[in-house]
């Protein structure tokens, strides 16, 4: 992975690596179902926070292996990924960005 100088220049080139739309998808099922996850642990039990990481990154990672075909960027900039994977949902949600498409 290259270099980045700043974070925008780093989210621009997140944006490209979720372009397709089974990708992104896959990112925004994941991280919703973190949240509800993270609901739910504080509900029933803290112990269901053991799944968090495992639907967050299972599902990003199935949007990345079968639908981008690429390598998620969390291997090479686990701290910016970690950021713009939120900021993407934010964005989806918001609808400054759209599932489909840059």
């Amino acid at each position: 992975m290259k270099e980045f100088s700043s974070y925008s220049e780093f989210y621009s080139y997140y944006l490209k690596q979720h372009s397709t739309y089974g990708c992104r998808l896959f990112h925004v099922v994941g991280s919703s179902l973190v949240l509800v996850d993270i609901v739910l642990s504080l509900i029933l039990s803290l112990w269901l926070l053991i799944l968090a990481p495992i639907l967050g990154y299972g599902c990003a990672w199935i949007g990345h292996y079968v639908f981008e075909h690429n390598r998620p960027a969390t291997f090479g900039a686990p701290f910016w990924s970690f950021v713009s994977d939120w900021r993407m949902y934010g964005d989806v949600l918001t609808g400054r960005i759209k599932l489909r498409g840059p």
